[in-house]
């Protein structure tokens, strides 16, 4: 069954309109709430726009078995780079110090100037340490670990999934 899921292009779609909705709930904080986003929080809006296009990519040709691992490949770094970047930003909050401090300014390569190119939603104007919304007793890096992390643990089933499929 989850071999078969892998192959269907409403199954990737729903992956990345998962991601659109996360970006949009982001900008909902950002310009709804006036939670301004921090240099950390800027990173994991990336890392969830590789979600977005890892669900586009898998969406192009789900059916084609390269494509498909590429979206797959996709999917795992976005969803780990972001786990990473959220246990970082959840450090910071939790244990604020002098000498661990997130810059004020996003260090993209001069090829993906994200920052630039969009400011509007990846500007960084926000401090890391700062905890300034909770929800059921989690701050919003708290969540985000949670999310990436459900993102992660999907794709090993899903992924696992390719290798066990039902026989006709």
């Amino acid at each position: 069954m989850l071999a078969k899921l892998a192959s269907q292009r409403s199954s990737w779609l729903l992956m990345a309109a998962s991601a659109l909705l996360l970006e949009m709930v982001a900008l909902f904080f950002q310009y709804g709430m006036r939670l301004e986003p921090c240099v950390m929080c800027v990173y994991q809006r990336v890392a969830v726009l590789g979600l977005f296009g890892a669900g586009l990519l898998g969406a192009i040709a789900p059916g084609n078995l390269v494509v498909r691992w590429a979206g797959f490949s996709a999917w795992v770094v976005s969803a780990a780079w972001g786990l990473k970047l959220a246990y970082e930003h959840v450090d910071l909050q939790l244990d604020p110090s002098p000498f661990k401090q997130c810059a004020f300014k996003p260090d993209f390569p001069d090829w993906f100037k994200v920052d630039q190119w969009l400011p509007a939603m990846f500007e960084a104007r926000g401090d890391c340490t700062q905890t300034v919304w909770h929800f059921l007793g989690l701050s919003m890096p708290q969540w985000m670990m949670v999310i990436f992390a459900l993102f992660l643990v999907v794709a090993v089933v899903v992924i696992i999934g390719q290798f066990f499929k039902k026989a006709r």
